[in-house]
């Protein structure tokens, strides 16, 4: 019988209980790693401890991937129609709308999320990509091609069949970007849950699933795996694997039964995955990495909507988002009253940095001591190369993993906080005079993921936005994503596009039939 994690919760935000099991998913049945171990998992908020996972090693991976071919040959892929597909995915729908409530408080446990936000946003965002993939399921077709009289030539989509996912610890099951209708309304598009953006395309399509979810942040998943046992998919079509990166995410990047791995973490990590795939059996990789977003305000920019768009693009979800917008650009005339309204808006944040459960929560605290110290690292970084901090710069208050909204000015491009990822609250505001020169300083980075352009004029907005080395930009907003729209990086961003229907064309390969009606030799 499997170890099972519950707790009462009696907080002004929610009230009742949270619960999952804590050992791995293999096979429709929850297992002991074949080597014991565990993992310890901590709630960002107080620093205490939440509960123990199981830890697997590369032997249950093995076990995983064995149970998922058997699916695969049997139960699932091209055995299966889309439309029996579809009816399982619609199942699911309906079993996460029974819990909803639950995965939210799971979400802010263990994430440090704000529950308001998680529960009005994110839940419902996290339904819609369920909805939308569903709908997929039974409309994934090739095309026929005209090549001459007597023959006939027509594409088939096929699934890889095992398919491998490792996913980050800032989006368990949902990305949470806000916790104020002000900001969600806009932001929590980016969503929709990194487990689901990976798990659930790759089941429409056909494919069965090995899954190592973060170890910071299992909860959701855990849950989210007895939704997938109650809807009814086969044994072995979902296997989910808890563990560290260089057990279990080492195991799976080099399964040569693994035909496609998708991997959304730091650029390093994803290095040693490419690595992995060309040592062993060169699986097909996407890649979603880091970034060191630019936005370049214009002196024409609406000021008011700006500085609301540029705070909620970096200090959303406490920094902890690969597009965040770390590097602000702002042009000479209208950089004072930029400035100054960035500032009164960080405060904001500052003003409701707290309890994720308290209701009102607007900024919560960084993930892990881990990633606290190196926020914190970075500041310090910033500060020794000459930078000033026009606010923040600090921890707040005394327990958990909380630092302040932070904004730096007096930045060169060259210094260490304005080059590298930092992943959280870290802002550096650097002033420019032409077009040119914003167009230059924004893409001088290793990075390419996203960017943000703010200016009435049209013929700018598109000509900076079409300049900027990114995989995507957005003009006069900031962060507002769309399931139906492809997203992913540039340079070393990653590679490969999910959302949309780019998400059904990664788990699927191209297999062209060529049928000879009338061709003699």
């Amino acid at each position: 019988m499997s170890n099972v994690f519950t707790l009462s919760l009696n907080t002004p935000a929610y009230k009742g209980t949270v619960s999952c099991k804590t050992d791995l998913y293999i096979n429709g049945q929850w297992v002991k790693p074949a080597e014991g171990g565990a993992i310890d998992v901590v709630n960002p908020a107080t620093g205490k401890l939440i509960t123990s996972v199981s830890a697997g090693t590369s032997k249950d991976v093995d076990i995983a991937v064995e149970a998922a071919q058997k699916a695969y040959q049997t139960s699932w892929g091209l055995k299966v129609p889309g439309t029996v597909r579809a009816e399982l995915l619609f199942k699911l729908i309906a079993l996460f709308d029974d819990n909803a409530e639950e995965f939210a408080a799971l979400e802010a446990l263990n994430c440090g999320k704000p529950y308001g936000s998680a529960k009005q946003f994110d839940i419902a965002l996290c339904r819609s990509t369920l909805k939308y993939y569903a709908g997929w399921a039974d409309k994934t077709h090739g095309e026929t091609v005209e090549t001459e009289e007597n023959k006939l030539v027509y594409t088939r989509r096929e699934p890889y069949g095992v398919v491998g996912a490792i996913t980050p610890w800032n989006a368990p099951l949902v990305l949470d970007i806000s916790s104020s209708r002000r900001w969600s309304m806009y932001l929590t598009l980016r969503l929709q849950g990194l487990f689901l953006l990976k798990i659930i395309p790759a089941l429409a399509t056909g494919n069965t699933i090995v899954i190592k979810p973060s170890e910071i942040t299992p909860l959701t998943a855990l849950r989210f795996a007895d939704l997938i046992a109650q809807a009814g998919f086969p044994p072995g079509v979902v296997n989910i694997v808890n563990g560290y990166g260089n057990t279990v995410g080492e195991a799976i990047a080099h399964h040569p039964e693994i035909r496609k791995l998708s991997f959304t973490g730091s650029a390093l990590t994803g290095r040693k995955i490419q690595e992995a795939s060309a040592k062993t059996n060169l699986k097909a990789v996407n890649l979603e990495l880091g970034g060191k977003s630019p936005s370049i305000i214009f002196d024409d920019a609406n000021l008011e909507q700006t500085v609301k768009w540029a705070s909620a693009g970096i200090f959303a979800n406490m920094g902890q988002i690969c597009t965040a917008g770390s590097r602000i650009f702002v042009q000479e005339g209208i950089y004072d009253a930029f400035l100054k309204g960035f500032i009164a808006e960080s405060q904001v944040f500052e003003a409701q940095t707290g309890d994720p459960f308290s209701g009102n929560t607007l900024h919560g605290p960084q993930i892990s001591q881990t990633q606290f110290d190196r926020v914190m690292s970075y500041i310090d970084s910033g500060k020794s190369d000459g930078a000033t901090v026009q606010i923040g710069g600090e921890r707040h208050g005394t327990e958990g993993y909380f630092i302040k909204p932070t904004i730096f000015t007096d930045c060169k491009p060259e210094m260490k906080m304005v080059q590298e990822e930092i992943f959280g609250p870290v802002a550096a505001v650097i002033k420019f005079k032409t077009e040119e020169e914003a167009i230059r300083m924004a893409n001088n980075t290793t990075y390419g993921l996203a960017c943000g352009v703010f200016t009435e004029n049209g013929s700018r907005a598109l000509r900076v936005a079409h300049a900027l080395e990114a995989g995507t930009a957005w003009v006069n907003c900031y962060n507002s994503f769309d399931i139906k729209v492809p997203f992913g990086g540039y340079k070393m961003s990653g590679f490969g596009r999910e959302y949309g229907k780019a998400s059904l064309e990664l788990y699927t390969q191209v297999k062209a039939v060529h049928i000879n009606i009338g061709m003699k030799l």
